[in-house]
């Protein structure tokens, strides 16, 4: 029972669209119009306002903290709810199931969960995009790391749940992959050719 409401908690509150209701509360209309037509924070970026970019990253990043945390002062299972929030902003009932890539989420997830862990996947999506540019490559790897990191720190259930994100954030970002093997993946901070 406690795995159930765990799951239908963390769900509820990933789903919330944080990067359309900002959007559109600030009179830009539908995300899902512009850009990628993706819900997170990399296409509310796309505006041109940093600040809603900001908010919504950061609202994606606690719903999946709070979740979490909730979880925990109820004895419920963290990592359950946790997971359950990632899926609910990937696949949001309001939306027809059609959500972000879930990368903000995912942090906040691993940062409440085990704040080694969670500090650990950050160092490594920033370094990674220093290094290379890419904020899809950073994520990938950085989701590619943590459930190893879980194992090694010895929270085997948490990494379960951190590899089941993780396969989902690679699913999710198949054609980021795509442009990333084919040289077409636009690099961060990159101007767009005029048209």
């Amino acid at each position: 029972m406690t795995i159930l409401l765990a799951a239908v908690l963390g769900y509820l509150l990933g789903s919330v669209p944080f990067g359309l209701v900002i959007t559109k509360a600030a009179g830009l209309g539908d995300i899902r119009a512009i850009g990628s037509g993706n819900i997170g924070a990399t296409n509310v970026l796309r505006t041109g306002r940093k600040d809603l970019a900001a908010a919504t990253l950061l609202l994606d990043s606690g719903k999946g903290a709070i979740a979490v945390l909730i979880a925990q002062a109820l004895s419920w299972p963290p990592e359950v709810a946790g997971a359950a929030a990632f899926l609910g902003h990937c696949f949001p009932v309001w939306l027809k199931f059609k959500g972000g890539k879930g990368v903000a989420t995912f942090l906040g997830t691993l940062l409440a969960l085990w704040l080694p862990a969670g500090a650990f996947a950050c160092a490594i999506w920033l370094a990674c995009a220093f290094l290379f540019r890419f904020s899809s490559l950073a994520a990938l790897i950085a989701a590619a790391a943590s459930p190893l990191a879980l194992f090694a720190m010895g929270k085997p259930s948490y990494a379960i749940a951190a590899l089941f994100m993780t396969a989902l954030i690679f699913i999710r970002h198949r054609a980021n992959i795509e442009r990333l093997m084919k040289g077409e993946e636009p690099r961060i901070g990159a101007k767009k050719a005029p048209a």
